[in-house]
């Protein structure tokens, strides 16, 4: 199969950075209510996305894609979730499938050809990595995959499978055998026409209503060659953890900015009303811009470790690291508290027009996403995990 065009010249971030703020007004702004009032997919903002080749912008160039790195990632989410969160989550959960395959699979010819075709046709990939009996532990499974005569079969009863019936495929946590261990996983690519999902729960939420992430049980067969060629504990450690928890805070801050910014449009209509007079909410905008700072800086620094990390030479640089471990976790923890304090604080400083649902200052939307954040992989449970690598890690 030969291999896709490549582009003649990489487009640098800002003209890109510039193209998804486009893309923002123009074709995810519009809709961003609607999908939230009604709980639905947002159908117009992937259709321009995968328009623009953005659901491949993670594939390396010599497949076809974009080549970008995490750092470019995280500020293409931070952007998306301006104008809509639960077209940044689904935007962020995608790439992390992308990044899986990207980072633990590129020596298969299999999975290297499904890049190719994820360049061409821009796929759409979701996870199911929860399973009902294990709570949110995505390191342990039930389900597990049979593999005979070439072919695998699995079946897994997922309380979450995020924009599930719009993906074009799922990569699937399991056991490695039906004598596998909980934890002994492997992670499989299942495609849409090998898949059949069997509703378990609907998605009635707060926050986060477009991501659809209904329950199913997922019966799925294909080709051996689907498992991807790592075990899941490598991913995780590797790409699922770090990756994840990145993009998230990424969108996360990209919600808090939004916030913010309309606090400032607010504080500048009242200040033209009032000439010579700095209006007491400026004062409140001064404290929550200071709070959106040490938000990014957060996602700043975690991104500089994480992208030194993959680009370095050591290949344990992942392996009992309970120190970036727990920069990671605390990443997520911090990131999912502050966006609820910073768009409580810009409600605030907007008053009643920001509580409003018809205001142009309404903040309603961005509260009720920030509340998903700490539940997205619970906090107490990230804070159970690291309170034992507290004690595991080594100083110095």
């Amino acid at each position: 199969m030969r291999e896709p065009a490549l582009q003649p010249e990489r487009e640098s971030l800002s003209t890109l950075l510039g193209r998804v703020h486009d893309l923002g007004r123009e074709a995810i702004a519009p809709h961003a209510e609607a999908v939230d009032r009604e709980g639905r997919f947002p159908e117009e903002a992937f259709r321009a996305l995968k328009e623009a080749r953005l659901l491949s912008c993670y594939v390396p160039t010599e497949l076809g894609g974009m080549g970008l790195n995490i750092a470019d990632l995280s500020k293409l989410c931070e952007v998306l979730a301006g104008y809509c969160g639960s077209t940044a989550m689904i935007f962020a959960m995608h790439q992390i499938q992308v990044a899986c395959i990207v980072h633990h699979a590129l020596g298969s010819a299999t999975f290297r050809d499904y890049l190719r075709d994820l360049v061409r046709h821009q796929y759409l990939l979701a996870s199911a990595t929860t399973e009902l009996g294990i709570g949110g532990d995505v390191r342990s499974s039930l389900c597990a995959v049979a593999v005979a005569d070439g072919r695998f079969t699995l079946e897994k009863q997922a309380p979450v499978i995020s924009y599930g019936e719009a993906a074009d495929a799922i990569l699937v946590t399991c056991r490695s055998s039906p004598e596998a261990g909980r934890s002994d996983q492997s992670h499989v690519l299942v495609r849409k026409e090998g898949c059949v999902l069997k509703p378990l729960s609907g998605w009635d939420t707060l926050g986060f209503r477009g991501t659809c992430s209904s329950g199913f049980t997922l019966t799925a067969e294909g080709a051996a060659g689907q498992i991807l060629p790592v075990p899941y504990a490598e991913i995780h450690a590797k790409t699922m953890h770090p990756f994840s928890h990145i993009v998230w805070s990424s969108l996360w801050t990209g919600i808090a900015a939004d916030a913010v910014a309309r606090a400032r449009s607010f504080v500048r209509a009242e200040a033209r009303k009032t000439p010579g007079t700095l209006p007491p909410s400026a004062l409140r905008l001064a404290e929550v811009d200071t709070a959106l700072f040490s938000m990014r800086a957060g996602v700043q620094q975690a991104v500089a470790e994480y992208l030194q990390l993959l680009t370095g030479e050591d290949p344990e640089a992942f392996e009992s690291n309970y120190g970036f471990a727990l920069r990671i976790n605390n990443l997520k923890v911090v990131s999912s508290q502050l966006i609820i304090d910073i768009v409580g604080r810009a409600m605030l400083i907007c008053g009643i027009s920001g509580y409003r649902n018809d205001s142009k200052f309404s903040l309603c939307r961005q509260l009720r996403d920030a509340y998903g954040a700490a539940l997205m992989v619970n906090n107490d449970r990230i804070l159970g995990q690291s309170s034992t690598m507290q004690i595991l890690q080594r100083e110095g």
